[in-house]
């Protein structure tokens, strides 16, 4: 099937114009009961079923590694960085791909390199906001790290200032080191 760009402006019969017209092919899955063997052309057409629904939220989906049963995939964009990345890949992406391969096991999320959580990183990030708080009579520094390489690792910052007591900026400061160190689960709180 030939998918025809809506803003092309021929009517039947007529010549294409000089502009360009974009097209596409789509070669539909085989049917939703026909399960498919477990190789890296199968998963990926599964996938693509999917990907218009995380390139609508700004991101996208690409395998990482097949190792025997096990389906590494790399979430990229808006949903890498996504509160509900671990939902997105447990409830759609590794139910789907399941379904339609009965071999797979399991689809894990692979996480793109970032760097070790530490004292030293966690600065860098402070450092980009320290300017706004001092401006206000505030300061930010790091008071404790727990469960580094753990399932939930836990950064306690310390804010002082007339800052402190706003939930917007302390949401910011979370979410500015939830990108920087692309942890699932990283727990930011406040002594």
């Amino acid at each position: 099937m030939t998918i025809v760009s809506p803003f092309d402006n021929t009517t039947d019969g007529d010549s294409p114009s000089d502009e360009a017209v974009a097209t596409a092919t789509y070669s539909p899955l085989p049917s939703d009961d026909e399960q498919l063997d477990l190789t890296w052309e199968n998963v990926d057409l599964v996938l693509d079923e999917m990907r218009p629904y995380l390139l609508q939220d700004g991101g996208n989906v690409a395998i990482s590694e097949i190792d025997g049963p096990v389906v590494r995939l790399e979430l990229q964009g808006e949903c890498g960085t996504c509160p509900s990345s671990t939902q997105t890949m447990k409830m759609g992406l590794e139910r789907k791909l399941m379904e339609r391969i009965p071999e797979i096991q399991e689809v894990v999320q692979a996480m793109p390199d970032s760097p070790d959580l530490n004292e030293e990183q966690i600065n860098i990030v402070l450092d980009s906001v320290r300017p706004f708080l001092q401006v206000a009579g505030g300061t930010i520094d790091v008071a404790t790290i727990t469960g580094e390489g753990g399932v939930q690792p836990t950064v306690t910052l310390k804010m002082e200032g007339s800052a402190a007591s706003l939930n917007s900026v302390k949401l910011e400061i979370a979410q500015r080191l939830q990108r920087h160190f692309m942890i699932s689960g990283l727990r930011v709180e406040w002594a």
